[in-house]
């Protein structure tokens, strides 16, 4: 008798965390398992149903409320390397979790490989019943491979790997970097470099489009040795100035993938002696805390990062909250961005009269 008692003790004592953590697989799709939902793969519910045979695991009330808590806790995955575009996206995902009620887990992969960020991908898969990845991860197939075989959803802040059909919430970078050479154009530059942003990242190729795409509606030749490599780092920012500020005939304005190269720009060419903008016009893109702790304040492109980071979560909601067995839809939510017009571009200066 008190043997039976004991085993009942035990049985009750095991979490549906601990089935999920044996079977290697999420919460979530343990509960699915238990509760007969049919998008589950046939090994993983062999898998599920002998950890719960293994660990004698009964579900009841309790467990019930703790997968209920646990299909609404919500992984960010971060490994941008600016801290302006961090401090926005914390600030729009945290605002959606309280609305929401959901369980916000952050965690940062900076400087993992290829192998780190598969293990983390799988570990991650284990607790978490949804995940957001901004770039770069979002464009990491690798991650998104292993997510999507463990039955996590992700929603994208970004473009997305290519070749995955996945839920994403972006601005049109192209459409974007557009407008805002076009805007400098119309002071008259036709002498405009550009700073890349990442190249292992779509956005920043959707820039470039962009900005020779305006050139090219100008009937301005675009002269490659205007066109810089960055990274979205203030570093990369500061080694493209150098370059570009050096050349015997240097550019009138300066367009920069993001606001943290556009400041370090600024710094290169207060340190050279140029008078922003009479001298040099410069631009950013995002509208982030840059943009606004140089002088003159940059003229850039505002990117709704939190309103993205917000709109991600929401859409990772809905996938969660749709009945096993629907197709999931993969959105691809597009948010406006707008031009915001501050005191960087001005007119170039005429050559003196010789």
């Amino acid at each position: 008798m008190q043997t039976k008692r004991s085993i009942r003790r035990k049985s009750s004592a095991v979490t549906i965390d601990e089935v999920a953590r044996l079977a290697g697989v999420s919460p979530m799709t343990v509960s699915r398992v238990i509760n007969g939902h049919g998008s589950v793969r046939d090994s993983t519910r062999e898998r599920v149903q002998r950890a719960i045979q293994q660990l004698d695991y009964t579900p009841n009330l309790a467990a019930s409320s703790l997968a209920t808590a646990q299909a609404t806790r919500i992984a960010l995955i971060y490994s941008n390397p600016s801290t302006a575009y961090l401090s926005e996206l914390l600030i729009g995902a945290l605002r959606a979790a309280a609305r929401t009620a959901a369980q916000l887990v952050i965690d940062t992969w900076a400087d993992h490989d290829a192998a780190a960020e598969q293990a983390a991908a799988r570990a991650l898969a284990r607790t978490v019943s949804g995940v957001i990845l901004p770039p770069p991860l979002c464009e990491s197939l690798l991650v998104e491979t292993e997510l999507a075989a463990a039955g996590v959803p992700v929603v994208a802040i970004g473009w997305g790997a290519e070749g995955l059909d996945m839920p994403r919430v972006r601005i049109d970078d192209f459409e974007a970097a557009l407008e805002i050479v076009r805007h400098v154009i119309g002071f008259g530059h036709t002498r405009i470099a550009c700073i890349l942003g990442d190249p292992n990242q779509i956005a920043s190729r959707r820039r470039q489009e962009g900005f020779e795409a305006a050139l090219a509606q100008a009937g301005i030749a675009l002269d490659p040795a205007l066109v810089r490599q960055g990274y979205f780092t203030y570093r990369s920012g500061l080694d493209a100035a150098e370059y570009l500020l050096s050349l015997p005939q240097p550019p009138t304005a300066i367009v920069a993938a993001n606001d943290d190269m556009a400041a370090a720009v600024v710094s290169v060419a207060h340190r050279r002696g140029l008078d922003v903008p009479r001298d040099l016009s410069v631009v950013g893109f995002d509208d982030s805390s840059a943009a606004t702790t140089v002088w003159p304040e940059l003229t850039t492109v505002r990117q709704p990062i939190a309103a993205m980071a917000d709109a991600a979560l929401e859409v990772l909601l809905r996938l969660l909250r749709q009945r096993e067995g629907e197709p999931r839809r993969a959105e691809d939510v597009v948010l406006a961005h707008e031009l915001i017009v501050r005191g960087s571009v001005a007119a170039p200066r005429r050559p003196a009269a010789g």
